[in-house]
């Protein structure tokens, strides 16, 4: 059996964070965003037992659950800033 990230258990590659808050300095949207691919190739390949491809899957949705509520809080962000800069009068 191969795990995709040296010899922890599948539940050790779940951030610490909730889906809800992936922001702390520990995540990353890119390493999250590898880690799913590496998941998906994993069961794609059809080496692993059916009870792990579920857990892996798990783990997958976890963080693809960091992914979007990260993108959705940096576009409420975006919004704010282009709020404010359309609300300053023009000093020129």
């Amino acid at each position: 059996m191969s795990d995709f990230s040296g010899d922890t258990s599948p539940a050790d590659n779940v951030s610490a964070s909730s889906p809800h808050e992936p922001f702390d300095d520990s995540w990353s949207y890119e390493t999250s965003v590898s880690q799913v691919e590496a998941i998906i190739n994993q069961i794609e390949m059809g080496e692993l037992e059916l009870a792990e491809v579920f857990d892996r899957f798990a783990i997958a949705v976890e963080h693809l659950h960091h992914c979007e509520a990260f993108l959705t809080h940096q576009k409420k962000r975006m919004d704010l800033l282009i709020e404010t800069l359309l609300d300053e009068p023009d000093v020129f």
